[in-house]
C-alpha cells in the first residue's frame, strides 16, 4: 500500500482540490463546491454542507464512486445557546440543529465530514440506513438525545433513555433535572 505522502495531491484524489481556508472577507462569494455541494476546511479536514433532500444521493455517490465506503459516525449539535461563528459556506442558513456524519475512505486514506442544517421547526433529515445499514443505532441515538426524525429509519424508536420519558436530553433547552440520592445515618442539616 502506497504511503500516504505518496497519494497526497494525486489526480482524483480530494487532495488536488486546492480549498483555502475560510477567512471571512468575502461572504457574497460564490462557495467552493466539491461533489457538486459547498465546502470548507476545519483542522484541515474536507467539510461538505449538503442540503437534507440532497444527503442521502451524496452519501450514496460518496461510498459508489468515491470509496467513502464507511460510516464512522453520525451525530447531532444543537446550536440555540451558541454565540460563536458556525462557518457556514455562503449560502447556507445557519438552523438550530446540524446532523453530523463522518465518513472515511480507506483507499483514498482520508475523511470526509458531511454538515447538514436542520431547522427546528422541521426537524427531520433523511435515513442514511438504506446506504449504510451500520448508522442504525446511530439515528436512534440522535433521536433519542435530540429529537430529530430519521425519515425512513425501520425502527425509530428510543436507544437510551426509558421508552415514556419526555424531552430530549441534549437539547440545549431542556431542563437539567436531578434524583435525589439519600445517604445513611445523614442528618438533614437543613
Amino acid at each position: 500500500m502506497p504511503e500516504p505522502s505518496e497519494t497526497a495531491g494525486a489526480p482524483g484524489t480530494a487532495d488536488d482540490v486546492e480549498i483555502p481556508e475560510p477567512t471571512g472577507a468575502d461572504e457574497a462569494a460564490e462557495p467552493e463546491t466539491l461533489f457538486g455541494v459547498p465546502v470548507t476546511r476545519s483542522r484541515g479536514q474536507q467539510v461538505l454542507h449538503p442540503g437534507r433532500d440532497d444527503l442521502v444521493d451524496l452519501v450514496r455517490t460518496l461510498r459508489d464512486d468515491e470509496g467513502f465506503r464507511v460510516c464512522v459516525d453520525l451525530t447531532a449539535v444543537d446550536y440555540v445557546a451558541y454565540g460563536a461563528p458556525r462557518h457556514l459556506p455562503a449560502g447556507t442558513t445557519a438552523e438550530r440543529f446540524e446532523v453530523v456524519v463522518g465518513l472515511l475512505s480507506h483507499s483514498r486514506r482520508e475523511r470526509l465530514r458531511l454538515r447538514v442544517q436542520v431547522p427546528a421547526d422541521d426537524p427531520t433529515c433523511p435515513s442514511l440506513f438504506d446506504v449504510h445499514p451500520g448508522t442504525e443505532a446511530l439515528e436512534r441515538e440522535v433521536f433519542d438525545m435530540y429529537g430529530i426524525t430519521f425519515t425512513g429509519h425501520p425502527d425509530l424508536t428510543r436507544i437510551l433513555m426509558p421508552e415514556d420519558w419526555d424531552g430530549h436530553p441534549l437539547r440545549k433547552d431542556n431542563p437539567v433535572g436531578a434524583i435525589p440520592v439519600q445517604f445513611k445515618g445523614v442528618q438533614n442539616t437543613r
